[in-house]
C-alpha cells in the first residue's frame, strides 16, 4: 500500500505542507509486467498493456507515484509537483473495476493526468501557485478537468506554475522554484512549467497547461514537448483562474503529437458558461487522432519567419536547430520559403498589455464567483503580500492601470485584429500551410536570471492556433521547440504537419536527470 504523510517544505521564511508518497511502498510495482515499459509510454501504449491486461490502472497510478517520489521530492528534486491526489489509487481501482464490467470509456481510461495549479479540482487545492490562495478547495471542477474525468482519467497531480501564470520561469510563494529536468541549473519555461518538467520526467502520461501568451509552449519547448494552443475559442476558461479574458486558453501537453491529438479529442467543445466556445461549433473534426499522417508534410508549404529569431550571438544554437529543421521538412516534402509581415514589430509592440488592462477586473470577477476563496480582490492579494517577490511590480501595475475601457486599451484590441489580417494575408500571398519559428529563439535561463526569447504573443495576440514540436537540442544539451502556427480553427492541419515532421525525425529523448527505477 501506498501511505500518505505530510513532509514541509521550506520555502524561506515559511514552512508549506505538502502530501506525498513513500518510495519504498511503491518502487518495487513501478514494472509489475517486464512486458510493458513506463518511461515515455504513449496513451496508445498504455491502453494497450491496459486493454491486454499486462497492467492495470492501480499498477500505472503506483508507477508514476514512485516517479514522483523519487525525483520530485528526492534525487534531483525538480520541485514540479504542488498536491497529489490522495484518492488517486481508489480512482484507478474503481476504474479498472469498471473496465473488466464494461470496457474502456475511451483511451484515456485510468490514464494519470497532470494538471496545472489553477485549474479548479473540486477534491484538490487550486492555489494559483501562491501562498494567498493555499488550501483553498473549490467545490467544482474546471470545464477541462470535468471532460478528462468524464473520459476516465485520472488526476494524478497538480503542477507547479509561474504564481498566477504571470511569469515564464515558474517561481511561486508556495513552492520555490521549479527546475528543468534537462538541466538542473536551469528554469523550465513557464507559465506551465510544472506540468512541462513532470510530464518531460514521466511522472504521468500527458499534462495540461493554459496560455496567455507563451505559457503552453514555452515549457514545451524547453522541455523536448509537444503543446498545443487551440484558436481563442477551441477550449473552455471556466473553471481557470483568469489572467486574461481575451486570451486565455487551456491546452495538452504531451511526450508525443499523438497523446496531444487524443487529450485535445477530449477536451474541446463547447461550453454553455463561456461564451467564446459557441464559435468552436462546427470548426471541429470527429477526431483530430485521424491527422497523424506520417507523409503530411509531403505538398506542403512552410512559411519561415527570421524576424522571430534572435539576434544575439549567444542565441546561435537555436537558431541553427530551427534551420535545419526547416531543412528536415523540406526532406519530407514541404516546400519551405522565408516570408516577412509588413509592419510586424509594431504590430508586437507592447504584447502583453491588453492582459495587464484585463487582470485586476478578471480576478475581481472570479473571486466574486467564488465566495469560499480565502481572498476577495486583486487588491486583497497584494496588501496580503502572500506572493513570491518578483511578482510585486508585475502585481501592482495591474492593480494601479486605468480602467479597461481607455483608447490605448481599445487601441491595444484592433491593433489584435490588425496583427491577424496580416498573418493570414501573408499566409494567402504565399499560399501556405502554416508559419515556423522558434516557439522561444533563447534557450533555458539559468536559475534565477530572466527569461527573454518567448515568441508565444504571435499566435495569443492574433488569436490564431499554434503547435510546438520537439526539433532537437542545443550543443549545451537544452531542447529546442520549432512551432508552427495556422489559420483559425486548422488545428489538424497542424496536428498533420507536426506528426510527420516528429515521426521523420525522432527528436524527443528523456531527461537522464530522472531514469527508470
Amino acid at each position: 500500500m501506498i501511505r500518505s504523510l505530510v513532509m514541509k517544505r521550506t520555502l524561506g521564511w515559511m514552512v508549506v505542507p505538502i502530501t506525498l508518497f513513500t518510495l519504498s511502498s511503491c518502487q518495487e510495482q513501478e514494472a509489475p509486467q517486464e512486458a510493458f515499459q513506463l518511461l515515455e509510454a504513449t496513451l496508445p501504449q498504455i491502453e494497450a498493456a491496459l486493454a491486454s491486461g499486462t497492467i492495470t490502472s492501480q499498477d500505472l497510478v503506483a508507477m508514476y507515484l514512485a516517479r514522483i517520489a523519487a525525483y520530485d521530492q528526492q534525487g534531483p528534486s525538480l520541485n514540479a509537483i504542488i498536491t497529489v491526489n490522495p484518492n488517486a489509487l481508489a480512482e484507478a481501482k474503481e476504474l479498472d473495476a469498471e473496465r473488466a464490467r464494461n470496457g474502456p470509456r475511451g483511451p484515456l481510461h485510468g490514464i494519470p493526468v497532470i494538471v496545472k495549479d489553477n485549474y479548479e479540482t473540486k477534491d484538490m487545492q487550486t492555489s494559483a501557485g501562491s501562498l494567498s490562495l493555499a488550501g483553498w478547495i473549490p467545490p467544482h471542477d474546471a470545464f477541462l478537468v470535468k471532460r478528462l474525468r468524464e473520459g476516465g482519467a485520472i488526476i494524478l497531480a497538480k503542477a507547479t506554475l509561474h504564481e498566477f501564470a504571470m511569469g515564464i520561469t515558474t517561481v511561486g510563494s508556495l513552492f520555490g522554484q521549479t527546475l528543468n529536468p534537462y538541466a538542473l541549473d536551469r528554469n523550465p519555461g513557464g507559465s506551465s512549467g510544472g506540468t512541462g518538467a513532470a510530464v518531460a520526467a514521466n511522472f504521468a502520461a500527458v499534462g495540461l497547461g493554459t496560455d496567455t501568451c507563451s505559457s503552453i509552449r514555452t515549457p514545451s519547448a524547453h522541455n523536448n514537448l509537444v503543446g498545443l494552443r487551440g484558436t481563442q475559442g477551441l477550449a473552455s476558461r471556466t473553471g481557470i483562474i483568469p489572467l486574461s479574458h481575451t486570451q486565455d486558453i487551456g491546452g495538452p501537453m504531451g511526450r508525443s503529437v499523438t497523446d496531444v491529438a487524443i487529450v485535445l479529442d477530449a477536451i474541446v467543445g463547447y461550453d454553455p458558461a463561456d461564451p467564446q466556445t459557441a464559435e468552436s461549433v462546427g470548426n471541429i473534426p470527429e477526431s483530430y487522432t485521424a491527422f497523424l499522417r506520417v507523409e503530411g508534410l509531403d505538398g506542403s508549404r512552410i512559411g519561415l519567419l527570421p524576424s522571430l529569431f534572435s539576434t544575439v550571438a549567444d542565441d546561435e544554437g537555436v537558431a541553427q536547430v530551427v534551420r535545419r529543421a526547416m531543412r528536415e521538412m523540406e526532406q519530407q516534402g514541404a516546400e519551405v520559403v522565408e516570408v516577412t509581415i509588413p509592419g510586424f514589430d509594431e504590430l508586437l509592440a507592447d504584447r502583453l498589455l491588453v492582459a495587464e488592462y484585463e487582470t485586476r477586473d478578471d480576478m475581481n470577477a472570479y473571486l466574486a464567483q467564488h465566495p469560499g476563496a480565502p481572498l476577495r480582490s486583486f487588491k486583497e492579494i497584494l496588501d496580503s503580500g502572500n506572493y513570491h517577490p518578483v511578482l510585486e511590480s508585475r502585481l501592482r501595475r495591474r492593480q494601479e492601470i486605468s480602467p479597461p475601457d481607455t483608447q490605448e486599451y481599445l487601441e491595444q484590441l484592433v491593433k489584435r485584429t490588425t496583427l491577424k489580417r496580416a498573418i493570414l494575408q501573408v499566409m494567402a500571398e504565399h499560399d501556405l500551410d502554416a508559419l515556423a519559428y522558434p516557439t522561444i529563439s533563447r534557450v533555458a535561463a539559468p536559475i534565477g536570471e530572466n527569461q527573454e526569447g518567448s515568441n508565444g504573443c504571435f499566435s495569443a495576440n492574433s488569436g490564431l492556433p499554434a503547435i510546438t514540436v520537439p526539433a532537437g537540442f542545443t550543443d549545451q544539451g537544452l531542447a529546442v521547440g520549432l512551432e508552427l502556427l495556422g489559420r483559425a480553427w486548422s488545428e489538424a492541419r497542424l496536428i498533420e504537419l507536426a506528426y510527420a515532421y516528429e515521426q521523420a525525425t525522432q527528436h524527443r529523448r528523456p531527461p537522464t536527470s530522472t531514469p527508470s527505477l
